[in-house]
């Protein structure tokens, strides 16, 4: 079942045995869960009918035992398994989970990866329940999720601003859902949130920041990099340089990919990129090639080390506009 399906149904009130949430993205298995957790069961309810267990701290036996009981002075009783990965013979559940005692809603929150589809455990037991797959939103899926999110507060938020929020925050679907959110607050609903606004309210400078930089990079325009990179200097606590060398890995890692591809719609295709991304790395590709961008990981390795304090004692955070030149003459 899909993301929606399951919660179109939990809304209504229709409630299956077994849910088996995993992948991933722990975004969309904690929003199940956490729904699950606090509407199937009014708070009076709980108390005797809903339980939380860790996968660390039990055992198939104890919560076969656990599953295996009726509600009290309820029609479901909630079982909670969290961090299921971590549970220890998870497989000695199967007899279970085949047979699941029809008032008793489990629900497993199985994160960061998947079953293995081809076990006994999966074949005849898993997968006659509700499962979900949850997978990472590729780059150019992540404006879709922030302007459902703000049409959620009946809002509006333009191309740019979404644009900006997809640069700064990556794919943490639950940091983007806190800081749309807290957009939603302090913007009027009369006004489409824009770039000023994430300014002022999340504190990012829609001029120097780490994506600016790259930006910068990408376009050969060396005094606008090294400008960025004297502000960073200048304000080394919004911009500690460990993140600056982090950030811009990411980028030349993407870089070599787009490079690899060899022309704009196979890259397009393969790398999943949003339109900002594109008209980055197509600048990229007029002033560095696949040599000089290997060359720039051996810098960036260097000055990981030295962030590292790794045979550099000195203060970090001057190390910026050093990178910086070395990128640039690579």
């Amino acid at each position: 079942m899909t993301y929606e399906e399951i919660l179109k149904d939990l809304k209504n009130k229709i409630y299956y045995p077994v849910y088996f949430l995993q992948g991933e993205e722990p975004y969309f298995i904690d929003k199940i869960s956490d729904y699950i957790q606090n509407n199937v069961l009014d708070e009076g309810e709980r108390s005797f009918n809903q339980t939380i267990v860790y996968g660390k701290d039990v055992d198939a036996k104890t919560l076969i035992d656990m599953l295996m009981r009726y509600p009290m002075m309820a029609n479901h009783q909630v079982v909670i398994l969290k961090e299921a990965q971590l549970m220890k013979g998870i497989e000695d559940l199967d007899k279970y989970v085949k047979n699941p005692v029809k008032s008793t809603i489990f629900v497993v929150d199985y994160k960061y990866k998947s079953l293995d589809k081809r076990t006994k455990f999966w074949k005849d037991a898993v997968s006659k329940q509700v499962v979900f797959d949850s997978k990472l939103l590729y780059d150019n899926q992540l404006p879709t999720f922030i302007n459902d999110i703000v049409k959620k507060h009946a809002h509006k938020i333009d191309a740019q601003a979404v644009a900006t929020l997809v640069e700064y925050l990556g794919n943490d679907l639950s940091k983007i859902e806190n800081e749309v959110e807290k957009l939603a607050l302090n913007v009027p609903k009369s006004e489409a949130i824009n770039v000023e606004h994430i300014e002022k309210f999340i504190g990012i400078s829609k001029e120097y920041n780490i994506f600016e930089l790259q930006k910068a990079i990408a376009q050969n325009d060396k005094r606008r990099a090294y400008k960025i990179a004297d502000y960073f200097m200048k304000n080394p606590k919004e911009n500690p340089m460990v993140l600056v060398v982090g950030t811009l890995n990411s980028f030349f890692v993407k870089a070599l990919q787009y490079l690899a591809c060899g022309n704009d719609a196979a890259a397009k295709k393969a790398m999943y990129l949003n339109y900002y991304q594109e008209q980055d790395y197509k600048e990229y590709q007029k002033y560095f090639n696949r040599e000089k961008t290997e060359k720039i990981f051996d810098i960036l390795l260097k000055y990981d080390l030295k962030v590292k304090g790794v045979g550099y004692a000195n203060d970090k955070e001057p190390l910026v506009k050093e990178l910086v030149y070395k990128i640039f003459h690579a």
